[in-house]
């Protein structure tokens, strides 16, 4: 564990990690950044979107044209008048209306049943899958944290990758690159019992020759706490310029992805943005909880690329979803659905080659009640590497795994 991750976990009440102490310091010490840091010649954006719990690929992109569908889902099944028909085997769930339309626009790629071999039904097992790209092994770091400690990316820019979310996520864990992670913009700092000159009082104690110990960190102690408190103070700042064009749900992954847009049209350098939505655990009452959900996710998304259009920053973002695995195809005496294995991507924006890429899954041979996955995962992430940030995905992803051409 590094020093400072450890130090941090020390200070009672502190709620902004060390990397992003670190970063965001370093920031207000430096200039301002209103362009990208010399250096930079491709500004593109990744844009993750995780999809929590374990989303169900069947009734999200439905395959209304194979009749083991509604025999597999008497009562989950969507009907085919509701579907929004794509080609005369799939269509979306009604309730991603307004990705339908960013589809019919050419800005939405599916990739059909996604996954990978001996998937695992645990949560935290095929989360960390998804995140490290490790199937088969334990590594401590994430495939987009090896991208940016391979992309040789300037140190001097500060923003390299940003955590929307309460922790950081494994996906975003590097060796060299530190990654901040902001749950909000509004409640980001301090959280703890003491007011600003109990702070200060016990910043003055730690550099005080009174202490009643010695340690050789006490100094980084005391220094964590006041970066912390003045990158806080200065963080809204370096994104205050920009002014949304649209208007985003007033849900947590509207706030998220409108946040998003600011570090984007902020030009701020930064490379990848990580957000969550769910959680979609859907064991029981499945349809009312995803199709909540699903629009969420719709909404959020079409405002915020109507958001990034009307700044001209929409070519440069690419969005991608992913969920740590599908769900069973039968539906349970819940009306539910449970942990099963393959289900689909969307990779979206003004980068993309819209349309329907790789195989459904069979609903008519299915391994052990699971439709068996088509595309393995990981040519999503290495069509990304290669083709989106132009990187070679040696020391990114442990194999070689085919391209997609979803990407112009």
């Amino acid at each position: 564990m590094q020093r400072r991750r450890f130090l941090i976990g020390a200070i009672a009440g502190l709620t902004v990690s060390a990397n992003a102490t670190d970063l965001f310091a370093a920031a207000l010490a430096g200039p301002a950044l209103p362009n990208l840091p010399a250096g930079v010649t491709d500004d593109r954006v990744l844009v993750v979107i995780n999809l929590q719990g374990g989303n169900d690929g069947l009734n999200t992109v439905v395959p209304h044209g194979i009749p083991n569908y509604y025999r597999y889902r008497p009562t989950l099944g969507i009907a085919p008048h509701d579907v929004l028909t794509l080609d005369a085997t799939i269509g979306l769930n009604p309730a991603l209306a307004p990705l339908k339309t960013m589809y019919d626009r050419g800005q939405v790629a599916i990739v059909q049943g996604a996954g990978y071999p001996n998937p695992d039904h645990s949560h935290f097992r095929s989360t960390e899958i998804w995140q490290t790209a490790e199937p088969e092994h334990y590594v401590g770091t994430g495939w987009v944290g090896r991208y940016l400690d391979e992309a040789a990316l300037p140190q001097a820019n500060l923003f390299n990758a940003v955590a929307l979310a309460p922790v950081l996520p494994a996906v975003m864990v590097g060796r060299r690159v530190d990654v901040p992670a902001i749950a909000a913009l509004r409640g980001y700092g301090l959280s703890s019992d003491g007011n600003a000159t109990q702070r200060a009082a016990f910043a003055s104690l730690l550099r005080d020759d009174r202490v009643p110990f010695a340690s050789p960190y006490l100094g980084t102690v005391a220094t964590i706490e006041d970066h912390a408190q003045r990158g806080s103070e200065e963080l809204p700042k370096l994104i205050a310029g920009y002014a949304a064009q649209a208007t985003y749900p007033a849900t947590p992954l509207g706030r998220s992805l409108a946040l998003a847009a600011q570090i984007v049209g902020s030009r701020l350098g930064t490379r990848v943005i990580y957000v969550q939505h769910g959680s979609f655990d859907t064991h029981a009452a499945q349809k009312p909880t995803q199709d909540r959900l699903l629009r969420e996710l719709a909404e959020a998304v079409k405002a915020f690329y109507d958001d990034l259009a009307a700044h001209g920053e929409d070519k440069r973002v690419l969005a991608m979803t992913f969920s740590e695995f599908g769900r069973r195809v039968a539906e349970n005496g819940s009306r539910g659905t449970d942990h099963g294995e393959a289900a689909p991507m969307f990779v979206i924006g003004g980068g993309v080659k819209g349309g329907i890429y790789g195989t459904h899954p069979s609903l008519d041979r299915l391994d052990n009640g699971d439709a068996t996955f088509t595309t393995d995962f990981r040519s999503v992430y290495g069509t990304i590497v290669e083709r989106w940030f132009q990187r070679p995905t040696s020391g990114i992803l442990a194999g070689s795994f085919p391209p997609l051409p979803l990407l112009a």
